[in-house]
């Protein structure tokens, strides 16, 4: 009996202990979770942000960020359709919880177990708010707690329309837009009231990833996110079949940016997207940052004098040849070959008219400046410059029952057998297509890749003629490897960032990579300075110094490029209509695009960018040619050039017949 008492004590004491641990564990917990929450009476103080300055890389103050008080507005001010899409698209329980979603909880959790990691997050609107108002956005279990019990709280003190009228005047929706008035102006320049159904899908539809989904920087994202909330919608028969349809089919709109504040605004919102990225929004407009970027604001200023200077000669010209309501865009990235550094981003005519970036955004085709990546394959691969190939019409068969493709020269005319030199040079679409065939499209679309073109490439002859869309940036960074021995590296804009105590918490790391030989590099930049010698681009030998580049046209004239370098910096420009009409018969690359490049890369000839000669490296040898026939000539024979070979390739110099 005395053993039984004891052994039923023990039990009991262990209980007891076992009690205690887990209460104690629990209270621990509960400490550790309440100890510092805010108080909820607060949510509606403001509490002014320190700003955060932007330098240019010459110390030139590009933009300040803060947030100003915000205006908030009342519930009933704010469109049905717009409070609508954010409770289908967040939060459809909205009217029903008491703060948390204990189903949506668990659905959550079991896909996070199944992931082994945070994967959904299964907050209301509440815990979205307390997570705004008070908390970090770093996924733990202890903030999801701490979300949880200032949601409950939250619920406790004001009603479901105060909740939903603090969470649209609060939530972020990206650059630098708080609250549904400022996303409304931000993103389409209207008052809330004004928006239409697919513009309150639309930004209903952002919170879940302002940078990433903003229309500003992926309009096709944006419009994807925007049709799924447009859907829940129907299928929670807030609209009709009908609406949805009416709404699906609007077209994108991006209102006119009133941001007139910051110098070069293009390359200044491609930072602001890029630090909210890698900082977060918080951080970014109250922590008070300075943040070191790329752009050298001298040559930004010439790059978009030059857009300004140009564009409206080529607007006349457009009127002269009877074409109505002409709208010409343009955009220019200039890149440090070295570093991979922005110096300059001109992303259109006018920030304040249309904020959207044509430089780094929008596809479209590169016409013959996708030639060069093929002829820097074929150079890659061992093929001289003097090498001939047949310049003469020519037909392919289509595949199945397709008809055949007879590609035509961009000027009719066929100069027979002719030097790859030659061919490049004056931009001959039949000795390119030739080539593609001899070398292979899909080599020469992995070679691509390899450069940093990133959008997708078909694996059709017609590849030579840079019928792929593709976007400027893209291409600029390609042609950046040849005067860089080889190595791409990767365009980044910000170099360092410090917070206000001065401490550096980000710092930019170039990424470097050898794609081609350093040989091969030399030779197709050697064939590029007969652009401008002798061939498309020969307008910008005016400014006698070394510059290589190409020419882009494509067809009907929609599209007029020029990418080209020095030494030292490569800039590339495209001019164009955002409608994808023609600019008018004529309006080539060499004419419309070329002379935005010149005006560019004369104000480049500066200390800080010279650029005094290309790469000439071991194992090559200049020989002096006939760019025609490719044989070599005496050192005087009139329109003969001094190419680039590797040694073992190149033709026998000239040898005088006594000699």
């Amino acid at each position: 009996m005395t053993r039984f008492l004891f052994q039923k004590n023990k039990m009991l004491i262990c209980l007891i202990t076992a009690c205690g641990i887990i209460a104690g564990t629990a209270g621990g917990i509960l400490i550790a979770v309440t100890r510092d929450l805010p108080e909820i009476r607060s949510l509606q103080s403001y509490q002014p942000s320190a700003v955060t300055r932007i330098y240019s890389e010459d110390r030139v103050l590009l933009s300040e960020l803060f947030l100003e008080k915000r205006d908030p507005l009342r519930l009933n001010d704010i469109p049905i359709s717009l409070r609508q899409a954010v409770i289908a698209i967040e939060d459809r329980n909205f009217y029903r919880h008491s703060g948390v979603d204990l189903k949506g909880i668990a659905r959550a959790v079991i896909k996070d177990i199944l992931a082994r990691k945070f994967v959904e997050g299964a907050s209301t609107l509440t815990q979205q708010l307390a997570k705004t108002l008070f908390l970090t956005h770093k996924k733990t279990i202890i903030r999801k707690l701490k979300e949880a019990i200032l949601a409950f709280q939250l619920e406790r003190r004001y009603t479901k329309d105060e909740i939903l009228e603090l969470y649209l005047n609060q939530v972020y929706f990206g650059s630098g837009a708080y609250g549904v008035k400022a996303a409304a102006k931000t993103f389409f320049n209207k008052p809330v009231g004004e928006l239409t159904l697919a513009e309150a899908a639309l930004i209903a539809g952002m919170p879940q990833s302002p940078s990433r989904l903003s229309p500003l920087i992926n309009p096709e994202r944006a419009v994807q996110r925007r049709d799924i909330v447009l859907k829940q919608m129907m299928r929670n028969r807030i609209i009709s079949q009908k609406e949805f349809q009416q709404a699906a089919n609007e077209p994108l709109r991006i209102g006119q940016s009133s941001d007139n504040h910051s110098k070069a605004p293009y390359f200044t919102r491609y930072v602001m997207d890029q630090l909210e990225r890698e900082v977060g929004s918080t951080l970014m407009y109250h922590g008070g940052l300075i943040v070191h970027t790329t752009l050298n604001y001298e040559l930004q200023n010439a790059a978009e004098t030059a857009v300004r200077k140009r564009l409206p000669e080529l607007e006349d010209r457009m009127k002269n040849n009877h074409i109505t309501a002409p709208a010409p865009q343009a955009a220019v990235i200039s890149l440090d070959i070295q570093t991979g550094g922005i110096l300059t981003m001109v992303g259109g005519r006018d920030f304040s008219q249309s904020s959207y970036n044509r430089a780094v955004t929008a596809k479209r085709q590169p016409g013959s400046a996708f030639k060069t990546i093929l002829f820097a394959y074929a150079a890659e691969q061992g093929f001289p410059q003097n090498m001939l190939i047949l310049d003469s019409p020519v037909i392919f068969p289509g595949p199945g029952d397709s008809p055949p493709w007879e590609p035509e020269n961009f000027t009719n005319d066929y100069m027979g057998e002719i030097t790859l030199r030659k061919a490049l040079a004056y931009s001959k679409n039949i000795p390119a297509v030739r080539l593609i065939e001899k070398v292979g499209v899909a080599p020469v679309v992995s070679f691509a890749y390899s450069l940093g073109i990133q959008s997708p490439l078909h694996p059709y002859l017609s590849l030579a003629l840079g019928t792929a869309e593709m976007t400027l940036m893209e291409l600029t960074t390609a042609y950046s490897v040849f005067p860089n021995q080889g190595k791409r590296i990767k365009p980044f804009a910000i170099t360092e960032v410090q917070d206000r105590q001065g401490r550096i918490i980000l710092r930019a790391k170039p990424q470097k990579t050898i794609v081609m030989s350093r040989t091969g590099a030399a030779i197709i930049t050697d064939m590029l300075t007969g652009v401008i010698q002798e061939g498309t681009g020969r307008k910008a030998e005016i400014l006698r110094r070394p510059l290589a580049g190409k020419t882009g046209t494509t067809n009907q004239y929609k599209d007029a490029l020029f990418i080209g370098f020095s030494p030292s910096i490569t800039t590339g420009v495209w001019v164009g209509q955002d409608s994808a009409k023609t600019l008018g018969s004529g309006e080539t690359g060499a004419r419309a695009a070329l002379p935005i490049w010149m005006d560019i890369m004369k104000a480049a000839e500066s200390k800080t960018y010279p650029g005094l000669y290309f790469d000439t490296p071991d194992g090559t040898v200049r020989v002096r040619i006939d760019p025609v026939s490719g044989n070599p000539v005496p050192e005087n024979t009139p329109g003969s050039v001094n190419a680039l070979f590797i040694k073992g390739t190149e033709p026998e110099k000239f040898r005088s017949p006594a000699g």
